[in-house]
């Protein structure tokens, strides 16, 4: 079944590859399509768009809610992930939601919602798993005698302040028990909703020990709209970081994902708006669509840019060794070859001009300390 007519709905589907929904574009969404789960011989869910609701994204403007999004409440045994990967760059990961309601057509965390029986395309954006019990996991494993007070990223998969946020504030929560523990934090976002949390991140950065990395992609609203539905905008994100960097929070500014012929080009004045703003440096990544990403993010090329989509595609394939997919450790991230290296050396030419030899400061993990109290009193 490739296609669903837009007033039916389905209560048991078997996939043959992806279900298209209309086959055009779903408003304030970035995926058009379901990709099959690879785990799943049927799935079970509904799609009808006589119930349409309107909402307010993250900067005030109103998009249609095309089914509305399912908050699901998850009951985690645990929020402590060891992250293995070397070319990361990061040492543990806590992720307070499952599924992103942002939308990022590219998004590599998509294929991870099929280990909770969902599709990689739609759903991943319209279901989402909140984990209100985060905090509490997050105080108990600090408490363990083997914590070995490497520094936490909040996200790393899906964002922590995504829409769900401004109702659950399960990250605030996050970043008080860390604060209480004296344990080092990073936050990885691309949400203005952060600056909620300022006198919390702002403190513990003045003790070292904390810092946050925001996602630039792009300073074309037309392109962000269609590409990362439902996050800030460029001008808003640059806004956060001033408002961070001016708290004495160290920012990293993150170019990513580069895509090559969407937003390759950006690169200089990206990095330029992100200095200006005070961002510490910045990093990148370039574009990799593993799994049913890559059917996810076809589709949004073929819908958006149809004009350009071959060469997108060519041009990705060309950066991980002929193929969209890449799970290869060192080029999964910056790409290998000719554009790659094009890529790599206009990012560390504009960073140098624009950053100089400057670098994110280490976290201090001194401070760390069991508080004597536990969750209870600090949350009463």
């Amino acid at each position: 079944m490739d296609r669903m007519d837009r007033h039916c709905s389905f209560k048991s589907i078997i996939y043959i590859k992806a279900m298209w929904i209309d086959n055009k574009p779903v408003k304030g969404r970035g995926a058009a399509i379901q990709p099959s789960n690879r785990y799943l011989k049927n799935a079970y869910g509904t799609w009808d768009s006589a119930g349409v609701d309107a909402l307010l994204n993250e900067d005030g403007e109103q998009e249609i809610d095309d089914p509305p999004t399912k908050f699901i409440v998850g009951h985690a045994k645990s929020i402590l992930n060891k992250v293995t990967s070397k070319d990361i760059g990061i040492e543990w990961s806590v992720n307070p939601y499952q599924g992103c309601e942002h939308g990022c057509a590219y998004c590599y965390a998509r294929p991870t919602h099929e280990y909770w029986g969902y599709s990689a395309g739609l759903d991943f954006e319209r279901t989402i798993i909140v984990k209100r019990n985060a905090a509490d996991l997050l105080d108990k494993a600090l408490r363990s005698p083997t914590w070995d007070v490497g520094t936490i990223s909040i996200s790393g998969n899906t964002d922590c302040y995504q829409p769900a946020e401004r109702k659950e504030g399960i990250t605030r929560k996050i970043l008080q028990v860390a604060q209480n523990f004296g344990q080092p934090i990073g936050v990885i976002t691309k949400n203005a909703l952060v600056l909620r949390d300022n006198d919390i991140i702002a403190e513990m950065a003045s003790r070292k020990l904390a810092s946050v990395a925001i996602s630039l992609t792009t300073q074309d609203e037309a392109l962000r709209r269609v590409l990362e539905p439902r996050t800030s905008t460029a001008q808003t994100r640059l806004r956060t970081i001033e408002t961070l960097s001016k708290a004495g929070v160290p920012v990293l500014a993150m170019l990513a994902p580069i895509i090559p012929s969407m937003n390759d080009h950006e690169i200089p004045d990206l990095l330029r708006s992100a200095a200006n703003a005070g961002a510490r440096t910045a990093s990148y990544t370039v574009v990799r669509t593993n799994g049913p990403v890559e059917d996810v993010f076809r589709k949004w090329l073929e819908d958006h840019f149809p004009d350009r989509a071959a060469k997108v595609i060519a041009q990705i394939s060309e950066l991980h060794g002929g193929g969209m997919k890449d799970s290869s450790m060192g080029r999964r991230m910056r790409g290998e070859g000719a554009l790659a290296e094009s890529i790599r050396s206009v990012f560390n030419l504009m960073r140098k001009r624009y950053f100089g030899d400057l670098r994110m400061p280490d976290h201090d993990r001194s401070q760390f300390k069991i508080p004597a109290n536990g969750q209870l009193d600090l949350f009463s």
